[in-house]
């Protein structure tokens, strides 16, 4: 394809506008993209996709190839592992031709007759978008709550079903959160989000009543709120967060017109999360470290003054989180940038349990019942697919139920995965994973696929895909650089990584490239960068910064307009990332996010080949960020390379909620990447 013959690409307009804050004047010529209502935005997006599907026009062919391979892989009927609860058994099955899971129980053994609870396929008829939140059972089994958004906004609507009749209610809440039963099976507690789709009321609710009453506001706006119920089924836990700080308040599940009761009021920087077993409260809390200990103390006086530690806090190891059993606890942890499992008996005793893989990601997979001897986990790799397991408690030993089954005659020992580690500023070392075909690695430089994420402490584990055997078939190398601004080193990882601190996630993964050139692994005009939302800032920083070091660039659901969005408390997420970002209204923190956000850092360059995803329906990453960086590179850019936008127009942050479609749209992406890396075959 030669770029000299590329149709011309549309032109945003420049409309002169300027943000003045701190003695200074920002240009932000293409802030009337903002206006979703505007028919030229519509028209502009239009032509934008109209331009992105004449460029790929002659990859057409491939993309149905690579959809093809992709779509061969997948075992389109098939079963989820069943799970216990309440007598019933539970399980998700898929059927071929059908876009969305169908959700079935059956009473008491495998062989008894099929009662679907709820088949997506048909709640989602006549939307082009449909995703499932909420699905909660209530204690006698009779009623379902589940919650649904067709828009990709993610605004879901709760509704009540009745199992046995399979008639709905006349309950119906709008945008609506976490929610969770009482004991009574009458009353059901919500959270409903504000204007700014922040978390912020608890509500009680009768079935069949009218009125709801509020039973807790959040007021501060960098604080969320989620409601659940413990595993032991004894009590609701209201949890409210920021980034930073949590509290938690408790309620008796048998009496759901109780108060609720404190355990401990909020203190800035402070965060612990609650369980239950016995006459006990358990918390996880960061009052003594930042990597967490496990503490408890009585129900009747469960504020910090009564904790005792069970577990201490330990710097080499992070723990995340516990689950709750009657006899034993298993534990989340981190520990050497991986995650791990732990079982801690009643009478002390701990261990952790053994894996097939060091590197790998794992964690819990569904576990209902309280008095339970086996615990579920799920695990995958980078070369092993999703496996569901059980794990006897009493002989430790792990019996594999269920490999996800990739057609085709998929054989993990014709891939293999490395960790490297990249020597970042400072000296600090960046894990670098790693995983390829064998026959397809050769001795020299060859085309090379780096992601990154780096944000919210969120860790971005080692996942398996049948997807990703497309390119790795191809001699592709598939690396994933673990960036500070992550979790995978606990807590610290992420401090160094954010507010003002972020630059280090882009000289780290700008560090993991050169490792891997360095390391002959593969050259400039053969590396491919990806990341999406929080790692589309990510790779589109990089890009600024070192435009000469890729070939090319996919950006997905990219925040890029740092400035602007955090400056507009009005939008979903800004306040509530203060504590992630900075707050710009502070000089410091505005300062230091201008010299890093990509679109107020595009110059006259010569920049790689670029795709930019995105939908218009985003509520985390708003549409016209992506958009109003695509046109300030038309203006800037230097280069010939493609630059490309490509919009849903009818999604939101995840892209395309049915299987076949989402899987067109990876065909779409690999296309692209695989273009630039000249193999298209």
């Amino acid at each position: 394809m030669n770029s000299s013959q590329s149709p011309t690409p549309p032109a945003a307009n420049k409309v002169p506008y300027e943000v003045r804050i701190h003695g200074r004047s920002i240009a932000d010529d293409y802030r009337w993209l903002q206006q979703k209502s505007n028919p030229e935005v519509r028209a502009y997006l239009d032509a934008e996709n109209t331009h992105t599907d004449a460029i790929m026009a002659p990859l057409q062919p491939f993309q149905e190839q690579l959809y093809s391979e992709m779509l061969s892989r997948i075992k389109e009927t098939d079963m989820g592992v069943p799970y216990v609860m309440d007598g019933w058994w539970y399980y998700a099955r898929t059927e071929t031709g059908k876009q969305y899971p169908i959700y079935c129980r059956k009473w008491q053994e495998m062989n008894a007759p099929e009662a679907i609870t709820l088949d997506l396929n048909v709640l989602a008829q006549g939307h082009a978008y449909f995703a499932l939140g909420a699905y909660e059972v209530s204690p006698d089994g009779r009623l379902l709550a589940y919650s649904s958004d067709v828009t990709g906004l993610r605004e879901y609507t709760l509704r009540i079903k009745d199992l046995t009749t399979g008639e709905l209610l006349e309950d119906c809440i709008e945008k609506a959160r976490s929610v969770t039963w009482a004991a009574d099976g009458k009353h059901l507690f919500y959270v409903k989000e504000d204007r700014a789709k922040r978390a912020y009321r608890l509500y009680r609710h009768l079935l069949g009543g009218r009125r709801d009453r509020i039973i807790y506001e959040e007021h501060d706006e960098r604080f969320s709120i989620a409601v659940e119920i413990t595993r032991s089924r004894t009590y609701l836990l209201l949890t409210s967060a920021s980034a930073t700080t949590s509290e938690v308040r408790f309620l008796d599940a048998a009496h759901a017109r109780a108060p609720w009761m404190l355990v401990q009021e909020r203190r800035d920087k402070h965060e612990y999360y609650a369980d239950h077993r016995g006459d006990s409260l358990y918390f996880v809390t960061n009052d003594l470290g930042r990597n967490f200990r496990l503490v408890q103390a009585p129900v009747t006086t469960p504020g910090a003054e009564h904790w005792t530690e069970v577990i201490p806090h330990r710097p080499e190891v992070m723990l995340e989180g516990v689950d709750m059993f009657a006899n034993h606890m298993v534990l989340h942890e981190r520990r050497g940038g991986f995650p791990q499992l732990s079982v801690r008996l009643m009478d002390g005793k701990m261990w952790t349990i053994r894996l097939p893989e060091a590197a790998c990601a794992v964690g819990a997979g569904a576990n209902e019942e309280f008095d339970a001897s086996v615990y579920r986990l799920v695990y995958e790799s980078l070369v092993t697919p999703h496996s569901v397991y059980d794990y006897e408690l009493s002989t430790r030993q792990l019996t594999l139920l269920k490999q996800k089954e990739v057609l085709g005659g998929y054989d993990p020992e014709q891939y293999r995965s490395e960790l490297l580690y990249a020597k970042a500023a400072g000296g600090v070392a960046v894990p670098v994973s790693l995983v390829y075909k064998k026959t397809q690695r050769r001795a020299g430089p060859q085309p090379v696929l780096l992601t990154g994420y780096g944000a919210y402490g969120i860790s971005n584990d080692v996942h398996f895909s049948s997807s990703r055997l497309s390119l790795l078939d191809r001699g592709v190398i598939y690396a994933i650089a673990h960036v500070r601004g992550g979790g995978e080193y606990g807590h610290g990882w992420h401090e160094q990584g954010r507010m003002l601190k972020k630059r280090n996630s882009f000289t780290d993964f700008i560090a993991a490239a050169q490792e891997l050139i360095d390391n002959g692994y593969t050259q400039p005009q053969r590396l491919t960068i990806q990341g999406g939302s929080a790692g589309g800032l990510l790779v589109c920083a990089v890009t600024n910064l070192r435009p000469d070091l890729f070939k090319a660039v996919v950006a997905e659901v990219p925040f890029v307009d740092v400035i602007n969005t955090m400056l507009d408390d009005t939008l979903p997420l800004t306040t509530g990332e203060y504590e992630e970002w900075g707050n710009p209204h502070e000089r410091a923190y505005f300062e230091y996010m201008l010299s890093y956000s990509p679109y107020d850092n595009v110059r006259p360059a010569v920049y790689p080949a670029i795709l930019v995803e995105t939908s218009l329906n985003d509520s985390q990453v708003m549409y016209w960020e992506p958009a109003k960086y695509t046109a300030k590179l038309r203006a800037l850019g230097t280069g010939s390379a493609p630059l490309l936008l490509k919009t849903n127009m009818g999604a939101g942050h995840g892209g395309a909620s049915g299987r076949y479609d989402f899987l067109r749209e990876i065909a779409f992406t690999y296309s692209f990447v695989l273009w630039q890396l000249d193999l298209v075959s």
